[in-house]
């Protein structure tokens, strides 16, 4: 590294799931706290994201061939907007946050062509002049929270953050009262972008009927795309507010519950950023030290120890999705009953610990 970053404007880069650039956020506030003004660089798609979290001024949209799941081709026309852009923005400096089998060399390339002159990333590969900051973890790639591993590398680039690597949202969110009711709830979102994070649609609706049939209120969430697997999952017992809000409005509903209950997947980390337990669905393709929701109370259900361990595979290897599939409903009426947030009549209420409970 020949110095610290410049503390002018700042580029944050994290160009893939809604999760991960929730997971870049403490990362983003570390910078925000000196820089002058800080853009940050997201997939194509997930600018609202980007503008949830607390520091971000300006947003920049790109879909990168070497990061995005089935990827068109290099797109000449898409590289040259995207080095105007950064180009035009004046950026003085960017940090590349990847996940550890992502190479930020391709990007970086891409902003030494816009002309930022500053550029730093976690890399296991010779970067050459690509990068002044090559950081490298002590551990990979198992061991580090995902959130904590982004602000090592804000810090390592001079930018500090008080307190711990907590997500968070920006506010004010919408009041969604007359979406969810009256009284208490908790949500249960079945839907994951790859197959082999999701329980089956079976198993969801099995779990969300034993939910109700322990006295709980269920609000199912999803996309409009996922429309056909919450109704069959709310079947009639919940309230289904598929495609009823934004990205803003969905924290808010998040926000509101009790205990979300989730597979391992971008609303999951959502529920942490507001501050909301999580009972988290976690299929074990990714390590769950990293990718568990971080900084509220979590209990974890699924096999971790499954054949499909680490594989990082989109589609489930094994007949029967097991690692999924065989978690119990009665077991996740449990893990929410040990979770949830309100306490009985005159009880103060306790600090929530920062911990997660591996639960198979």
């Amino acid at each position: 590294m020949r110095a610290p970053a410049p503390h002018g404007h700042v580029l944050v880069a994290r160009l893939d799931s809604v999760g991960d650039i929730l997971l870049a956020g403490p990362a983003v506030r570390a910078v925000a706290a000196s820089a002058e003004r800080v853009t940050m660089l997201v997939g194509r798609g997930r600018g609202a994201v980007a503008r949830l979290l607390p520091g971000v001024d300006d947003v920049i949209e790109y879909a990168a061939p070497w990061v995005v799941p089935d990827p068109g081709a290099l797109d000449a026309a898409a590289v040259d907007t995207l080095v105007r852009e950064v180009r035009e923005a004046g950026v003085d400096a960017g940090l590349i946050l990847t996940s550890f089998h992502q190479s930020p060399l391709p990007l970086a390339l891409l902003l030494r062509l816009a002309g930022v002159g500053w550029l730093g990333a976690i890399s296991e590969d010779y970067p050459g002049s690509l990068l002044d900051l090559r950081h490298q973890m002590p551990v990979e790639p198992a061991d580090v929270p995902e959130s904590e591993r982004a602000l090592s590398l804000a810090r390592a680039a001079g930018f500090t953050l008080d307190g711990p690597a907590t997500l968070a949202v920006r506010g004010p969110l919408p009041d969604v009262g007359s979406l969810v009711g009256e009284g208490d709830y908790l949500v249960y979102h079945p839907g994951a972008d790859a197959p082999a994070r999701r329980p089956g649609a079976e198993q969801s609706r099995a779990t969300v009927a034993a939910l109700v049939e322990a006295g709980h209120r269920v609000v199912v969430t999803g996309s409009p795309a996922e429309s056909t697997l919450t109704g069959f999952v709310a079947g009639g017992l919940a309230l289904d507010l598929t495609g009823a809000v934004d990205l803003a409005g969905l924290a808010a509903v998040l926000g509101g519950a009790e205990v979300v209950v989730a597979p391992n997947t971008g609303p999951a980390h959502l529920a942490a950023a507001v501050g909301t337990p999580v009972v988290s669905l976690f299929a074990p393709v990714v390590p769950p030290e990293r990718w568990a929701p971080y900084g509220v109370p979590v209990v974890l259900l699924g096999d971790q120890s499954a054949p499909c361990r680490l594989t990082r595979a989109r589609h489930c290897p094994v007949a029967g999705h097991p690692c999924l599939d065989a978690v119990s409903p009665a077991s996740v009426v449990a893990a929410v009953a040990s979770l949830r947030r309100t306490p009985p009549a005159g009880t103060p209420a306790p600090a929530r610990p920062r911990e997660v409970d591996h639960v198979s």
